[in-house]
């Protein structure tokens, strides 16, 4: 009996090596297939010293912080947004300037040079080139058109429900999930849970409210996947047509051939460094993926004008090109109609479903980032999120195109091709059991721990929203909650 505990170390040793061995194999496989397929076309690295990048990141994770989370500067510099502005990189640059008269805050690297970001428009805040003091388009103040919000019972607003506690819903088991979910080292910021619709479960950490907007990074490719989505059921665009990109235009231009469904399904095959790729190697240059970011040049552009890698739809690589093409795409249609660019997304989808509180950020030239840059409250997030479990239909309105659900959340061709049932398009699929919930289940995701679980045969969402230092521990405590959930809830 005294050998039990040694034996057993020794069997998790060996089982834990095995899966090591399991997935370094699986990486290795990934590579040699896409080597297999890739083109001969070369890679330009990204111009510049990285350090101004994240310095550019740095100011701009500050001014949301500050001016549109409402947290405090020396909280925000210890626990958020590391992916533009990581946290070792932060100690190089000193202490940010933030003025409160002008909404901007500077951060000085140690040569001088000054990296700045500021409020324009309703636009949330943008990073400035080195030694400009504006933005090269015209800002714009959108407006909702949604009456008060105490005016308007969820979810077309915030009023308090006086809905029965619904059948065959656990309680107990309901408030546990929340408990769990708040694991204080996860640093958890909001929590809802929506079960039919209706809200059985929310809660907030210190300082933050149900229209907190907070760093949602990467859930913001599902909204850009959305709007585009309201443009296909307005006859712009449809899936399958090749993907009309100005800069592929030319005769012979091989791109002219990438559809807009593989744009959607992250196998558009056009060449750029990202950290999720299987090859990544941390010691290469500055990566493209956190560029689009972090760069003051024309991101669509940029994006635009990168090369082939592989032929279009062969292999799935999650890389922010495709969402800023899609990005891009929006803006071309939508001007074409002489519409504007900025007011779109409330129009269209905002003011449609009850979000109020959600801020796309741009660059300098006037550009959408939603491929991270955007700023949400939790209940935003599962308006979006139900709309989608009402098949893109809200109060009796259809605002996305018959079948551009299952769109999304159907496994997208090269990713299967590589055996990572895990993408759809925007979004990702729980194909490999990342949450214990049905393969069915589908999800919005950003780094940091922000996660959107949509769970169509439970009829549930659950959105979980948290400080990006906690990211790993609270990714533990949503898995716990989420497992807990399905408990508490019935099935169709």
């Amino acid at each position: 009996m005294k050998q039990r505990p040694a034996v057993m170390a020794a069997f998790w040793l060996a089982a834990m090596t095995l899966a090591v061995q399991g997935q370094d194999a699986a990486r290795q496989a990934l590579i040699a297939r896409a080597k297999a397929l890739e083109l001969n076309t070369p890679y330009v690295p990204v111009p510049g010293d990285p350090l101004e990048y994240h310095a550019a990141g740095y100011a701009n994770i500050m001014c949301s912080g500050v001016f549109i989370t409402g947290l405090d500067p020396a909280f925000i510099s210890e626990n958020i947004g590391y992916f533009t502005a990581p946290y070792a990189e932060r100690a190089k640059l000193g202490t940010p300037n933030i003025d409160l008269v002008n909404r901007s805050v500077s951060v000085t690297l140690p040569n001088g040079t000054v990296r700045m970001a500021k409020q324009v428009g309703s636009r949330g805040f943008v990073a400035l080139p080195i030694g400009k003091t504006d933005v090269e388009f015209k800002p714009v103040v959108v407006k909702s058109k949604l009456p008060d919000a105490k005016t308007m019972p969820w979810p077309m607003s915030d009023a308090p429900s006086n809905e029965p506690w619904p059948a065959g819903v656990n309680k107990a088991k309901v408030d546990q999930a929340v408990e769990a979910a708040f694991d204080p080292v996860g640093m958890t910021a909001a929590f809802v849970v929506t079960y039919k619709g209706r809200i059985i479960a929310e809660r907030y950490g210190p300082n933050i409210t149900m229209t907190t907007p907070l760093e949602s990074w990467s859930m913001g490719k599902s909204l850009t996947a959305t709007l585009f989505g309201v443009l296909i059921r307005e006859d712009a665009y449809t899936l399958d047509q090749p993907a009309p990109i100005l800069e592929w235009q030319n005769p012979g231009d091989p791109r002219a051939k990438i559809r807009i469904l593989d744009i959607l399904h992250m196998s558009s095959g056009l060449r750029i460094i990202a950290p999720q790729d299987p090859d990544y190697d941390p010691k290469r240059p500055y990566p493209d993926h956190l560029y689009y970011y972090t760069s003051t040049s024309n991101a669509f552009h940029y994006a635009a004008t990168r090369p082939l890698q592989w032929p279009p739809n062969t292999v799935g690589r999650y890389r922010n090109t495709d969402p800023v093409l899609i990005n891009y795409l929006i803006r071309l249609a939508v001007e074409k109609r002489g519409e504007s660019y900025h007011e779109f997304p409330t129009k269209a989808l905002f003011d449609k479903i009850g979000v109020r509180n959600m801020v796309m950020e741009t660059h300098p030239f006037g550009n959408f980032l939603t491929q991270g840059y955007e700023l949400g409250a939790a209940r935003d997030w599962a308006r979006i999120a139900n709309l989608y479990l009402q098949d893109g239909v809200w109060n009796g309105e259809r605002i996305l195109p018959e079948g551009f659900v299952k769109f999304v959340s159907t496994l997208a061709p090269a990713w299967e091709a590589d055996k990572r049932p895990i993408y759809g398009g925007f979004f990702w699929l729980n194909g490999d059991d990342s949450f214990p919930a049905p393969k069915t289940a589908y999800y919005m995701a950003g780094v940091g721990g922000q996660n959107v679980l949509i769970v169509p045969t439970h009829d549930l969402v659950i959105v979980r929203l948290g400080h990006y230092k906690g990211a790993g521990p609270g990714g533990r405590a949503l898995r716990s909650a989420v497992k807990l959930l399905l408990e508490a809830v019935p099935a169709k």
